[in-house]
């Protein structure tokens, strides 16, 4: 039997003595897709950011692929793209550039090439040679999935990436999130929208009192009974 592509095991973290990840267990298998819902506070961005190696755990083990998220941090790093709440962008850079110097970081080949269809496929192609920080809450979210997405992660960690989007924002992410899947990619992503969690997910979480309280596959599921769950988790 293969192993799980995400394994987390006892993860804890806390925050000034405060507890904020109690224990959590959680697995996800090559190609996965999991919703992790939960209200503000519980931990969810911590979870994120602690997997993109942007926080350190505090106790338990991460492993992605195999690799050891702290042992093996530098492997770990090129298996990972990271959208989150800030858009780690350069705003005194273009666009273009941008991806130039994530494309140096993660040595990527042809990286002009490949920033240059990401922006493209982004819908910012005529906005390339901008400075980022002329761009809208929307244009920047777009631009961090070109960069989460620019040396071809085997894991993708999104954090609402539907904030700020458009319509056809959000038309965009579903294509690029049904493309990544079909490349046998692993997606773990948080939301507050139920209907989107079921939609772009093949399994159902909900972070509660510091532990995936609540885990089911989402294909038998309909928006009603995962408010109902996620209610329960959170009394």
């Amino acid at each position: 039997m293969s192993r799980p592509y995400l394994e987390i095991q006892g993860l804890k973290k806390s925050f000034s003595l405060k507890p904020i990840l109690r224990g959590v267990d959680l697995t996800l298998d090559l190609g996965g897709r999991m919703a992790l819902l939960g209200a503000n506070g519980t931990g969810k961005t911590t979870l994120l950011r602690i997997l993109a190696g942007l926080t350190k755990p505090g106790a338990g083990t991460v492993r992605i692929g195999g690799w050891d998220i702290e042992r093996e941090a530098q492997q770990v790093r090129h298996l990972v793209g990271f959208v989150g709440h800030q858009p780690y962008i350069y705003e005194d850079l273009t666009a273009i550039e941008n991806l130039l110097f994530f494309g140096r970081m993660y040595k990527v080949k042809q990286a002009r090439e490949r920033a240059a269809e990401l922006l493209m496929r982004v819908g910012l192609t005529k906005r390339a040679g901008e400075r980022a920080g002329a761009f809208s809450r929307g244009q920047l979210q777009r631009l961090a999935l070109a960069r989460a997405m620019l040396h071809s992660p085997q894991l993708l960690l999104l954090d609402e990436p539907d904030a700020g989007l458009d319509e056809e924002g959000h038309e965009l992410l579903e294509t690029l999130l049904r493309e990544h899947t079909e490349r046998h990619g692993t997606t773990l992503f948080t939301t507050h929208n139920f209907e989107r969690a079921l939609k772009f997910s093949d399994r159902i979480g909900v972070l509660g009192g510091g532990r995936v309280a609540y885990q089911q596959e989402s294909g038998a599921l309909e928006p009603g009974s995962v408010r109902q769950a996620y209610q329960e988790v959170l009394r």
